[in-house]
């Protein structure tokens, strides 16, 4: 993760403004991985709208080029796969099969002590952009996966929308992306019930 700004070497009492491990812990890079599957999901999306955000989840040193879009995409449409799963076994089983694929062995780094020590998937700690959010969202979605035992995130139930979304706390499953796409199908479904009610 080359976004990771140095630690001050002494203490901050309270909550720092940037704090790191906020920025980085697991739900954080999963939703981080949703979002940035959401802006790739464009046949073609522009590096600006990536870029802003990698820097909404904390990256200072972004500049990417349309090559490194078109790869993030491809890694986007594995991790997709994740989110897509209908069941926690064949969420498991996609996890399994991109681990094995597409990442690294697991490995402590401190970015040589610029940052607190932190798990890597990733081959080397300067990877290029697709495989650090390939590795570092198949770590993420793992520990949601094995926390939870069921999993991760889902894609949005609404017809008109593609976007996926990370499953949050224990309540009863989500179906859709956003609030706004919830009450778009409520309303539409209402139309619908009245609609039928109303025919003759």
């Amino acid at each position: 993760m080359r976004y990771i700004r140095p630690v001050p070497s002494t203490p901050v009492s309270g909550p720092a403004p940037d704090d790191w491990s906020t920025r980085h812990s697991v739900l954080t890079t999963a939703q981080r991985t949703a979002d940035l599957i959401n802006a790739l999901a464009d046949d073609h999306p522009a590096p600006a709208d990536v870029t802003a955000v990698l820097r909404a989840y904390g990256e200072t040193d972004v500049g990417l080029s349309p090559r490194e879009v078109t790869e993030m995409r491809a890694s986007a449409a594995l991790l997709r796969e994740v989110f897509a799963a209908e069941d926690t076994n064949t969420a498991a089983a996609t996890l399994n099969r991109l681990l094995h694929a597409h990442t690294g062995r697991l490995r402590l780094s401190s970015h040589d002590g610029a940052t607190p020590w932190h798990p890597h998937l990733d081959r080397a700690d300067d990877a290029p952009w697709a495989e650090w959010l390939l590795a570092s969202s198949c770590l993420a979605l793992t520990v949601l996966l094995w926390d939870r035992q069921r999993p991760p995130g889902g894609t949005c139930a609404s017809p008109s929308c593609d976007n996926v979304y990370v499953t949050q706390g224990s309540g009863p499953p989500r179906r859709y992306c956003s609030r706004r796409c919830a009450t778009r199908e409520r309303v539409a479904a209402h139309r619908r019930a009245r609609a039928q009610r109303e025919a003759p």
